[in-house]
């Protein structure tokens, strides 16, 4: 018997020696197929999950106003800002405009009748292409305006000198609000260009902001204040 065992583990060793690269190929596959699929980069960023639980926790069930976009626009009390009770803010940080469209449910349950979008600061510093943010930007419009919720776009803001990579980005910068202003002059869509009183030469006014491209005190008085300009255009 034992040689027979032999010859029996003999002829399957040979067996494997023929046929080595079809296991290596095949070993490969199952490797490749263990391996987890890398996260949506919206996801990637710890803020997301926590604040959309959070926003799905709270008890609001009607707004007047919804801002949405990333740490800009969360980084102010917008009612107190502007004195105001009727403003809802989804502003999450480090968030991209890939992120907004996935949480537009927690815009439409609001029902609003205005949404004001900031967003793509994030999207150019992740070396998202200038054309996938605009498309982006372009779903959210069309998202909002099918719930019957004016969206009401607002420039990218550049960052100052004070910023990494500062030069290079705000040429791209540049690039989607050209492209976000002609697309709102097309199709009728209120656009605050908000560079027009907090930027020069494509650069954040230093004033303006703590750490080139977070906003100071002053700098959200000076957005507040177009912000305003538009509620009460829509008698709100």
């Amino acid at each position: 018997p034992g040689f027979y065992v032999y010859r029996f583990y003999l002829a399957h060793f040979h067996w494997l020696c023929r046929n080595y690269s079809h296991w290596k190929y095949f070993l490969s596959l199952q490797t490749m197929n263990l391996s987890p699929e890398p996260s949506p980069l919206y996801l990637q960023n710890v803020n997301y999950g926590i604040q959309t639980g959070l926003f799905d926790s709270y008890k609001t069930e009607k707004s007047d106003v919804v801002m949405l976009g990333d740490s800009l626009t969360a980084g102010v009390n917008w009612n107190e800002l502007l004195a105001r009770k009727n403003i809802v803010n989804r502003g999450i940080s480090g968030d991209i405009t890939e992120g907004f469209l996935y949480r537009l449910d927690q815009i439409y349950r609001l029902k609003p009748n205005l949404c004001f979008v900031e967003g793509g600061i994030n999207d150019l510093y992740a070396n998202v292409p200038v054309d996938v943010v605009f498309e982006n930007y372009k779903k959210i419009v069309e998202n909002l305006r099918s719930h019957k919720i004016i969206p009401i776009l607002q420039s990218t803001l550049f960052v100052s000198p004070k910023w990494h990579s500062a030069a290079a980005k705000n040429k791209e910068v540049a690039e989607l609000n050209s492209l976000l202003q002609a697309f709102s002059k097309k199709n009728n869509i209120e656009f605050i260009n908000l560079n027009a009183t907090m930027s020069a030469d494509n650069q954040l006014h230093d004033n303006l902001t703590y750490d080139g491209v977070h906003l100071t005190a002053k700098g959200y008085e000076l957005w507040g204040a177009e912000v305003e300009n538009v509620l009460k255009k829509y008698h709100l």
